[in-house]
């Protein structure tokens, strides 16, 4: 059975072997993964760590505000804005792999940048059993795996051989506050793989507000602590539509909501069918370019969790 004070009392020797009197720099998203493995390597060197995290432009609403407030006094913080080198890089790219690759050089172009500065040796990420999992099966790359050649730190990832639940568990230990510790995973490449298609700021913005309606509602209903993700996808169809008794032609977007234990498999469950109705209206009526919100009904596998 797992016993999360052994694991932390474990890792954190470990990590003191490992970088000892080096400094170290960690990839800090905001979620519970990264946020653990933060407080495990500060529990280890200190001041000698200090946390990045980088607004690559592909953020939920609201979530650059949320993260610094949460951990500017906690940790060594820094706030990197770097959302044109990454929208600038992503313009008009369609295949999802593409993304991805593209997402994770530069945020390692980012990171070794902010390591020069403090002269710091080694890169902490927040990777889990399934990110790698996932990725040496060939179903889809993760963000901080895709790491290109001539890479100058050394990447330590203290969580990597755990799944979601005992992470969470090592959070608890921590005391970390419950709504980090809970908080809905999100995927390292962000609403990049929530936008179907050829990526643009313009669909960028759509998708951000229809995942916002999507929180907002769910979160108002209590039920976000019962699903593992609940989102919105802005597909690359259209779809004619009528709005102030004039032809519209707009997008599709599709509504997915899951529940898992480890996101190696996930069902999706029975909402109240009120909830997805109001979803739907305010999508449409709030966001002018959709004219259509679709329900996705598919589990994992044969599909994954998210659509890219």
């Amino acid at each position: 059975m797992f016993n999360p004070s052994e694991f932390i009392n474990e890792t954190i020797q470990k990590i003191k072997n490992e970088i000892g009197d080096e400094k170290a720099i960690i990839a800090l998203s905001g979620g519970v993964d990264s946020s653990v493995c933060s407080v495990l390597v500060k529990k280890a060197i200190g001041n000698n760590l200090t946390a990045i995290f980088v607004n690559h432009g592909l953020l939920r609403e609201g979530e650059v505000e949320e993260v610094c407030r949460t951990f500017e006094e906690r940790l060594n913080f820094v706030y990197v804005d770097a959302s044109d080198e990454f929208l600038d890089a992503l313009d008009g790219v369609s295949d999802p792999e593409k993304k991805r690759k593209i997402i994770g050089n530069v945020f390692i172009d980012v990171f070794e940048r902010e390591a020069k500065k403090i002269q710091a040796k080694f890169l902490v990420q927040g990777t889990i059993a399934p990110d790698w999992i996932e990725s040496e099966g060939q179903i889809k790359s993760h963000h901080n795996l895709a790491l290109p050649g001539g890479i100058v730190l050394k990447v330590l990832e203290p969580v990597r051989d755990l799944y979601k639940g005992e992470v969470r568990k090592i959070g608890l230990e921590l005391n970390l506050p419950e709504e980090l510790i809970y908080r809905q995973a999100f995927p390292g490449p962000g609403l990049a793989v929530r936008v179907i298609g050829p990526l643009t700021r313009e669909k960028l913005a759509i998708c951000r507000k229809a995942d916002e309606i999507v929180r907002e509602e769910i979160e108002s209903a209590n039920l976000g602590k019962n699903l593992w993700q609940y989102f919105a996808v802005l597909t690359d169809t259209k779809v004619t539509g009528v709005r102030e008794d004039q032809r519209n032609y707009g997008y599709l977007v599709v509504l997915r909501f899951v529940t898992s234990d480890d996101a190696m498999t996930a069902f999706v469950p029975e909402l109240p069918w009120e909830i997805i109705k109001t979803i739907s209206k305010r999508i449409t009526s709030e966001i002018s370019d959709v004219t259509h919100v679709s329900l996705s009904l598919s589990d994992k596998p044969p599909s994954t969790i998210e659509f890219e």
